[in-house]
């Protein structure tokens, strides 16, 4: 790309630009698609194409055994993502970020495709699975791709817009859904919200190649020269400026330092002096409170909250549906100001304990089928449900992944956690609908349960990640005295100035360059 950007942009406007090309369309497919069928599932035309998972006009055994069908439906989407998601842990590293994600915008084009020309439950299928595996990829690279190229006073801004975007998906989906339900009935009222998505797969299929691949993987890959460059467009400085020398520095240092052992998969499962299974496991516990405080649920569900368990009609359960999306996608301007402000921790500790009474109050309401009252109060709390999802858990999960894992096995932890992610969305999307059937309202105890161990995991053993450059975080990791302690020595480090890996890189001066070129070599 030369000495300038995309149209001659550099520093904050490149970033935007990527924001607007990459990530908005990135993750605003990962909502379209998530919540994809949620409004279609009772659609005239749909249930006639598919009879197999009609759950409108059939009661008992029958309707027992095609919710059961249509909740593997649902799922297999679910299951690409996960293939896919995982995949990243070998294709991450090997290709780099911008060729995974063209592989996710290329599997998402050919499965909406094949969804919304499907006259058969199999096609329909296929299709599911392929998008599915498209946006895996895409979920567990672009937050790596965009943390790696964001700088450290406003990486959280800039990764947790992902949650914005995916709510940005949700809504789009549900207002689409409710417009093309006032339709005359027959095909016209679910293909072409399917059809829709294939705009933003193209978007990303045309812009991916227009940015520069991460700086941290050109490192890796011994393209220095590349990732100066790289790092230059990003930061809007000059190649030479101090700045980008000493993030260079810091990146090489921060490589040299971990890669001594290698970058092995089972490495993640030992704790060693980086407490990598340490790290590993508050990826993994942060995706499964993700999935397990209910937000899937409640965003996937909606309109099937509202009309089967509130008895509303199926027009005003949409209109309501497509009101609590919007909501929440308002509400994710909260994480949006306050991540870089209060920190990581404070936002996970506020929406978890939001999440909890939400979920609590939802029991208690929906338990009272009689109470009009008490439906209204139902609808009331999935609002306010949506009001702190989006502050902790809609982006900033993602952000935070990123954050804790070292240079040499960054993409495998984003994968196999978001893999994680994955899994008990399977899992949510599978028991759900059973689960509403015959246990009703006792199903939001397991959530409210599981909500409520958030503010108190988080507050022993989550160390702030704020303000911190990724190379300093692995710093931070290494010196802390044990894992409880860990939290406590996070307040305490000082945050550490740029030219420190600069200083630190140029001690020793020749003999240190040399070294670290050998080990350059060796990793490619």
């Amino acid at each position: 790309m030369g000495a300038k950007g995309l149209f001659g942009c550099t520093g904050h406007a490149i970033e935007r630009l990527q924001l607007a090309l990459i990530v908005a369309p990135s993750f605003i497919l990962f909502g379209y698609n998530q919540a994809g069928l949620g409004g279609l599932l009772t659609e005239a035309d749909w249930v006639k194409t598919f009879p197999e998972i009609d759950t409108v006009n059939t009661e008992g055994a029958e309707k027992s055994h095609n919710s059961t069908i249509q909740g593997l439906v649902v799922a297999t989407f679910v299951i690409g993502a996960l293939i896919g998601s995982l995949s990243c842990s070998y294709t991450g590293d090997k290709y780099g970020r911008r060729a995974v994600v063209m592989a996710g915008a290329i599997c998402t084009l050919i499965g909406e495709v094949l969804e919304c020309s499907s006259f058969g439950l199999p096609q329909f299928i296929v299709g599911r699975i392929i998008v599915g595996l498209g946006i895996g990829q895409l979920s567990a690279t672009v937050p790596v791709w965009q943390s790696e190229t964001s700088g450290a006073k406003n990486r959280g801004q800039h990764v947790v817009l992902d949650g914005l975007f995916i709510c940005v998906g949700y809504v789009l989906e549900s207002w689409i859904d409710l417009g093309f339900f006032e339709l005359p009935e027959g095909q016209v009222t679910w293909r072409p919200p399917i059809a829709i998505a294939i705009v933003f797969s193209l978007i990303l299929i045309g812009s991916v190649y227009l940015f520069p691949e991460s700086p941290r993987w050109l490192v890796r890959k011994a393209r220095n020269d590349e990732a100066r460059s790289a790092i230059a467009l990003f930061r809007g400085h000059e190649e030479d400026a101090i700045e980008v020398q000493a993030e260079l520095a810091g990146i090489e240092l921060s490589l040299e330092e971990t890669s001594k052992s290698g970058a092995k998969l089972k490495d993640m499962l030992k704790m060693g002096e980086d407490k990598l299974l340490y790290r590993f496991g508050l990826c993994i516990l942060l995706q499964f409170y993700q999935q397990m405080s209910g937000s899937n649920l409640i965003s996937v569900y909606t309109s099937i909250l509202f009309q089967q368990n509130l008895g509303l009609s199926p027009e005003l359960s949409r209109v309501l549906s497509g009101g609590a999306l919007t909501w929440k996608f308002l509400s994710s301007f909260v994480a949006f100001f306050t991540i870089d402000r209060f920190g990581r921790r404070a936002v996970f500790m506020f929406s978890g304990a939001g999440m909890s009474l939400c979920m609590i109050a939802l029991a208690i309401t929906t338990s009272m089928t009689d109470s009009h009252g008490a439906q209204v109060a139902a609808g009331c709390f999935i609002y306010m449900f949506n009001f702190f999802v989006p502050i902790g858990f809609l982006g900033a999960n993602f952000l935070y992944c990123t954050e804790v894992a070292p240079l040499r096995l960054r993409v495998a932890m984003s994968s196999i956690s978001t893999a994680n992610h994955w899994l008990w969305n399977f899992v949510v999307i599978m028991v759900t609908p059973v689960a509403l059937a015959n246990i009703a309202w006792r199903y939001y105890i397991v959530y409210a349960a599981v909500a409520f161990c958030i503010p108190l995991s988080v507050y022993f053993f989550y160390p702030e990640t704020m303000g911190r450059n990724l190379e300093e975080l692995d710093m931070m990791f290494r010196e802390s005295p044990s894992v409880m302690g860990t939290v406590n020595f996070a307040k305490t480090r000082p945050i550490a100035m740029p030219q420190e890996f600069a200083v630190d890189h140029t001690k020793g001066g020749a003999e240190h360059e040399s070294d670290l070129e050998a080990k350059e070599k060796d990793l490619v």
